[in-house]
Order: C-alpha cells, then structure tokens, then sequence
C-alpha cells in the first residue's frame, strides 16, 4: 500500500486507479486492452500512464526488497542502528541505498584491509582519539613480520582512516551534493586522437555547470570520452570540501595525530571519495540521458508509425542509385507489388531518354496517383528526373521523398526474402519505399526499430531497455489504429493486442485455407486462439464486410448488447453508422438519462456514441499527410528569410530537422522553434508534423540550411 500512495503521489492521480491498474495487470491484461477497454476501472488512464504504473511499482518493489536486503546483512554483522534504520528508509534510489551498504559490503583487497588484517586497526583508534600526547615510539608495539617498520605502520593506520572517509555516508552525501549542484564538467582534448571530422571540436576544451549540462552533452561527452578524443573530469570546491570534513573528524588540532588523520582525510578525499562520487555522478548523468534519449526516439518513433496512410492509392515507389539503375516498384490500393524494373537516368550510363519513357509508360499503364522516392543516395537527382518528367508530359502525378532509414535492413531479411523470394535486395526496397508512404505502420513495423533512425545516439543506449520501450511503441500504435485481420501480415499481427506469433502466423494460415475471415465471432475458431487471446485481441481486430455491422469498429464483442441497446433508444440501426444522421442524433441526447437507462459507464457510453459516429475512423487522420510536391528547390534558389513548406523527419533534444526539399534537412534550432522559452523541442514539434518555416540562416560552403519558426 506504501508503494501504491508514492506512485499515485508521483503520477497524481487517484490510489484506486493504481490499485485497479496492477489488478488488471496481474490478471494478464495487455496494456492496450486496459487503455482501450477497462477505462471503468483505471478512471480513463491511457498507454503511457499505465507503463509508468508497471514501471514504478516494479521499481518501488525492487527497491523496499533491496531495503529489506541490506538492512538484515548489516544487522547480521552486528552493526544495525536506528540511525542506519532512518538512512535506508528515506532513500528513495536503489544508488542511495547501495551507498549506505558501502562500507559494510566484504571488500576486495585494498590498502585499509591489508593494514587491518596486520593488526593496525587500534593504531588508527588512537589517531582518532587525538591524544594530548604522542610519539613515534608508542607505534613500536604494532610492528610485526608484516608490518616492520614505524612509518609502515603509521602509514597503514592512515589508509584504514582513509577509507573510513571515503566510506562515511554523510561525507559522501556532501561531496555528491557539490558535485551535482555545485561542480563543472571539464572536458579536454587527448594527444593523438583520431577524430578528423572534428566532430568533438566543441569539446576539446569546454566546461559547463553539471547542474545545468543538457542531456544530448553529457551522450556527446560520453561518446567523445569512450572514443578516447577527450578526457574528462568534474571541478568541484575542494578546498571547501577538505575544511568541512577536517571540521568533522579532527576534535582537537593540537593533538600530535591530528597532522596523521589530516593526512588521511587528504587521500581519502583525494585517492578515494572523489572518484568513486565521480563515477556515481557521471553514471547518473548517462542514465539520466539515457531515459531522455529513450523518451526522444519512443516519441519519434510513434508519431512515424502514425502517419496517415495514402489510402486508395496507385503508388510507384523509386529507390535511387547511381552506377545500379533507379530501382522502381509499383504496388496497388492494397500494397500488393504489380511491377518491378529498373531505369539508368544518371550517371555513368545515363540514359535519360529510354528512362523517360519507361516512367511515363509506368504512370500511365497503371494510373499512378503518387511516387514515393527514397531519400537515400542520388535521391535529389531523382527527384529532379520525376519533376522534369512530370512537367515535360503534364501529369496529374505528384511525388514525395520517403525516409529509407531500414529498409536495406528489411529488404535483407527473412521477412523479405519470404514474401519476395525472386526479387533482387534493391528490387524489394523499392516496394517497401512504396508501401511506407500508401501505409507506414503496416510497413514499418516490419523493420527493427532501432534501424529507423528518428533518435539520437540510439547505439549508445543500453540495448534491452531501448528494444523494451520500443517494443511498447510499436504495440501501441498498431493497437491505436486497429487492424483489417483479412489483409493483415503475420508481422502486423502479432503487435495486436493478446497475440503472439505463433497464433498471429495461425490467423493467416487459417485464412489462407478458408478465405476471409466473416466475423469477430469466427476468430474463435482459430488454432492458438484462447479465450484470453480473443479477449484482448477482439476490439482491435476489425472486418470490414463482415456479416456483423460492429466487427468493422472498435467496439468490443462484449459490449455488442449495449451497443445495439444505445441504436434501439436512438432510434438508429447499424446502417445508420457513420450517417449525417446518426451524428445529428448523437449530437442531440442526453448522456446521463441514456446511460441510466442502458446501465453502462460514461466512457463505454461516450466510445460506442464515437463508433456509431465514426465506426471507421482512423486514429492517424488527425495528423498531417505528406506533403506532394511536383517541382524541386535548389540550393541556390535559397535566400534568408523565404518562407518554406516542410516536413519534420526528426526531433531531438537540441531541435528539429526539416525536409524542405533539399538534398540535406534543415535544422530549427530549439531556440529558433518559439519566440518563449522551450523545455524540448518534442513540446512544440512532432515527426511527420507540416510546418510553415523561414530560412535563417545559410551556409554555402557546407550546403546547410537553419531554419526558424519565428516569422522574420
């Protein structure tokens, strides 16, 4: 119960819906399913929030067990206090509670526990009662076969004090604190670095507050670090550091050993503390950067996957290349691939005209509405072939350029190769350029995320919890907007909702010997299809020309009764959906008598009101479509100050990159996004996001463009 208040307490909301969240979650309920279906019980809480609810329980778990843990190894030393008690309970981080462990853990072989283990230990008891009275002669007692002379023994006693201030929670808590709030990152460049693109250059002599180092430095500091380009170390107050600790254990200055454990406190401080708080203090950084990079790529990603579909589409997609040919797919309304060939417009063999030709007889033979052109290699001398192309024979064709990010990967895969076993790599990119502008979630979620490319230093981050979130993404998406179970690919299947692929695999080999699928209520029937499955996966599974009107929404079979009560007592039938009618009518009721007299809860009531509405609404229309051009920019055409159209194609911490329609994306600096302070750029930009910009600033000589959405 003290884990469900911290986490209503740290997400606000309610405790119930906490509690009611891990009920549903320990009962086997997907995350979709929850969001989507029992929003009852979880008061409306959507995908996201009920993450951070299984994340943080199972965090806040893990961290009261580790409690419990270090707690009974102390005491069973021997060395439990109530102050220690107090410690470990007000931590609120597993780091922290490792801290308090520290000086308790079994050791390895260091300088304290040699000088311990040969009997120095009283030796430095005596140091710390800083006796009026001391000479050499008194430390004669401790020499041994080890120990064997006066300074060895002096020296020993030191190290065991020295350690026992690096180990002192309440030292370490000051030295963090000042690090953290209070220190600089100082960064400096290596002798006989490699690093010919000057791609560290900012950072071979830079220095910043830690308090205030934006997450994208410390990845880029990181990475500088590990590829031995600079060294780098945090700048703290030392000298306020020392006198605070002096004051601390140094009872009586005048003492004769005060100038031993003085000594002590300088190495320990030195030696010991301050790098091992360093390394506590930088791996927070990383981890901290991490999760934001993790949040950055999950949140680019999603939006990707949810671009609107070019739905009803003749699309011919174009994958450039130079000496290879241009390769060219055409795939119909429903990405089913009609033709493959190859054209050499460029250079070396260049022949223009015959590719000319082959394009036009292409748009014509299969009315075209759209090419989708890769942007990858050669991809703006393509884009300038189209648009001569089109212009030349006055088509009634627009083209678009479509991120290659992965397809190499997916054109390589198993995936691939099994449905185009005959098709060359380059053949099968070209049909899925085509398939990602008619339907992007369909096609993307066929490729590895991490090979999308809408992050930033994707492979710097820890590998499970990036492929975890990603995962949870892609999920979630596919959920959101449903799924047609009689088109359908095995891969976009088993992202649904209580569906594995194995029982996804089933679906099709089901369909592929009895025909499309009739009904939500015949997916019972499916091999590996339980009970649980078709519980979570039904809503989401939609059938179009089905013999039941409400298997094409997102109406769940087991609210069925109450949606055809809600028609009744409106006065509507199923083929009223979606009719001028059946909104007017909506428009008009009142909930509250309505849902007393069908007996159903408020948010059931409002998402069957929304299908009866719009039983086939997409959830992606509410984002813009790719925008269609017919004539290129050129570089040169360029000036500060032209307002521009383009397309957001990635969003990280330190902006937004733009195509605008050049070889190169242009970047919104954060600064450049608002005329008001931005926290990140993701609060006022998203992936796929059509925006109004104007140029700001350009650089000839590296062909770069900055852009601003501040009107000049």
């Amino acid at each position: 119960m003290n884990e469900i208040k911290e986490i209503a307490q740290q997400l606000k909301v309610e405790e119930v819906q906490i509690e009611n969240t891990l009920k549903l979650l320990e009962e086997g309920n997907t995350v979709p399913f929850i969001a989507r279906y029992r929003k009852e019980m979880t008061k409306g809480l959507d995908e996201e929030q009920i993450r951070l609810v299984h994340e943080t329980y199972t965090y806040q778990i893990n961290l009261e067990k580790r409690k419990e843990d270090v707690l009974r190894l102390i005491e069973e030393q021997g060395k439990l206090t109530d102050e220690i008690r107090q410690q470990v309970a007000r931590c609120e981080k597993l780091a922290q509670v490792e801290d308090i462990y520290r000086p308790y853990k079994q050791k390895k072989k260091t300088r304290a526990s040699v000088a311990v283990a040969a009997g120095l230990k009283p030796l430095s008891e005596i140091f710390l009662k800083f006796p009026r009275t001391f000479n050499e002669n008194e430390v004669t007692p401790f020499l041994n076969e080890t120990i064997t002379s006066i300074e060895d023994a002096i020296q020993g006693a030191k190290d065991i004090i020295a350690e026992m201030i690096s180990d002192d929670n309440d030292v370490r808590n000051k030295i963090y604190d000042s690090m953290m709030n209070y220190g600089k990152i100082k960064t400096s460049e290596k002798k006989n670095h490699e690093d010919e693109n000057k791609t560290y250059k900012m950072y071979y002599d830079y220095e910043e507050r830690v308090s205030s180092l934006a997450p994208h430095r410390v990845m880029a500091i990181d990475r500088a670090e590990n590829e031995k380009v600079v060294s780098v170390s945090i700048v703290t107050n030392e000298e306020y550091l020392t006198n605070w600790v002096k004051k601390r254990y140094i009872r009586f200055q005048n003492s004769p050993t005060a100038i031993y454990v003085e000594e002590a406190i300088l190495d320990g401080l030195k030696r010991l503390a301050y790098p091992s708080i360093e390394r506590m203090v930088r791996s927070e950084l990383s981890e901290k950067a991490h999760e934001t990079s993790i949040d950055v790529f999950s949140f680019n990603l999603e939006k990707l996957l949810l671009q609107p579909p070019m739905k009803n589409k003749m699309i011919l997609g174009f994958d450039p290349a130079y000496r290879t040919g241009c390769k060219l797919a055409v795939v119909d309304k429903q990405g089913k691939m009609q033709k493959v060939t190859v054209i050499y417009p460029h250079k070396p063999v260049a022949k223009v005209r015959e590719s000319k030709q082959m394009l036009l007889k292409l748009i014509q033979d299969y009315k075209i509405d759209i090419i989708a052109i890769g942007n990858g290699t050669a991809s703006r001398e393509s884009e300038a072939f189209v648009s001569e192309t089109i212009k030349e024979n006055n088509l009634n064709v627009a083209y678009t350029l479509v991120s290659e990010a992965g397809a190499s990967v997916y054109s390589a895969s198993k995936l691939a190769i099994e449905e185009f076993p005959k098709l060359h790599v380059e053949e099968r990119s070209a049909i899925s350029i085509a398939r990602r502008l008619l339907d992007p979630l369909s096609e993307l979620i066929k490729i590895d995320p991490q090979s999308i490319g809408v992050g930033q230093y994707q492979h710097d981050l820890p590998v499970s919890k990036l492929k975890e979130r990603l995962s949870f993404v892609v999920e979630k998406a596919v959920n959101l907007v449903g799924v047609n179970i009689n088109f359908a690919s095995v891969a976009l299947l088993q992202n649904v909702a209580g569906l594995s692929a194995a029982s996804a695999k089933s679906i099709v080999t089901y369909r592929e010997a009895n025909g499309e699928i009739a009904s939500r209520s015949e997916i019972k029937k499916i091999p590996k299809i339980g009970p649980k499955a078709y519980e979570q996966a039904a809503g989401f599974l939609r059938i179009e020309d089905g013999k039941e009107p409400l298997d094409r929404t997102a109406i769940h079979p087991e609210s069925y009764k109450v949606a055809k009560q809600i028609l009744k007592e409106l006065n509507l039938t199923t083929s009223d959906m979606g009719s001028e009618k059946a909104k007017v009518v909506v428009e008009q009721i009142n909930k509250e008598e309505l849902q007393q007299t069908v007996d159903c809860d408020e948010y059931t009531l409002n998402d069957i009101l929304d299908a009866i509405c719009l039983p086939l609404r997409d959830y992606r229309d509410k984002y813009d479509a790719p925008i269609l051009r017919q004539d290129i920019l050129s570089f040169e055409d360029l000036h500060e100050g032209d307002e521009l159209e383009g397309v957001v194609r990635n969003v990280v911490d330190f902006g937004a990159f733009v195509d605008i329609g050049l070889k190169e994306d242009g970047l919104i600096h954060i600064s450049q996004l608002s005329d008001k302070r931005v926290k990140h750029p993701s609060d006022v930009v998203a992936v796929g996001d059509i925006l109004k910009v104007w140029v700001f600033k350009i650089d000839e000589e590296k062909h770069k463009v900055q852009l601003t959405l501040r009107e000049r």
